[in-house]
């Protein structure tokens, strides 16, 4: 059993998700302890990146629990759909991945039963699965130690705004002529 997330009592990290999320949802919650694990193994006084590999919940506990925001690019996102997440050393690469290890929630049923959307949302009762993990605890987290691939240590700068000649707003100067969104990345959000 839990009763710490980070710096925050288990029931003041419920509080700060409900805050930060919109409603207390158990996938930021179930973050945190990804999140808490992972700080728990990295060196003191380092400075760190984050990589989440879903774009569901994980990266809210990211930005709840560490320094690392998508706007400050100390957070990165992988659209994979795992929940897992690797917090490193931004300049060795070196650090820890952690994941909500599917084999130790057979002993959490309502943890199963809501993560695999094994029945109704409405089915579930908030209170017991919230209970149920905080039960679980770090106990639902496997954790390893990796490298990041030094590609992803190399940090992407955008060079100098430029003025797009087709919808004279300003961008980071790609080279191309036009900014992404008139080039089409656009075409599929704004109905113009």
């Amino acid at each position: 059993m839990i009763n710490k997330i980070g710096s925050f009592s288990f029931a003041a990290f419920v509080n700060r998700v409900k805050e930060f999320h919109g409603f207390s949802a158990p996938g930021v919650i179930l973050g945190g302890l990804l999140v808490d694990a992972a700080l728990k193994n990295l060196p003191a006084g380092i400075l760190y990146d984050a990589l989440c590999e879903t774009d569901k919940c994980l990266p809210d506990a990211v930005q709840l629990l560490t320094p690392c925001t998508i706007g400050n690019g100390w957070l990165r996102i992988r659209p994979w759909g795992r929940f897992a997440l690797a917090l490193y050393d931004k300049q060795t690469g070196a650090g820890f991945r952690t994941v909500l290890d599917p084999e130790r929630l057979e002993a959490f049923p309502e943890i199963k039963d809501w993560y695999y959307k094994l029945k109704p949302k409405e089915e579930t009762d908030p209170g017991q699965l919230l209970e149920a993990i905080r039960e679980g605890g770090a106990g639902l987290c496997r954790i390893q130690k990796i490298q990041i691939q030094p590609a992803l240590l190399i940090r992407e700068h955008r060079g100098k705004r430029v003025i797009c000649p087709q919808c004279r707003e300003a961008y980071p100067d790609n080279g191309n002529g036009a900014c992404p969104a008139c080039r089409g990345g656009a075409k599929d959000v704004y109905r113009q």
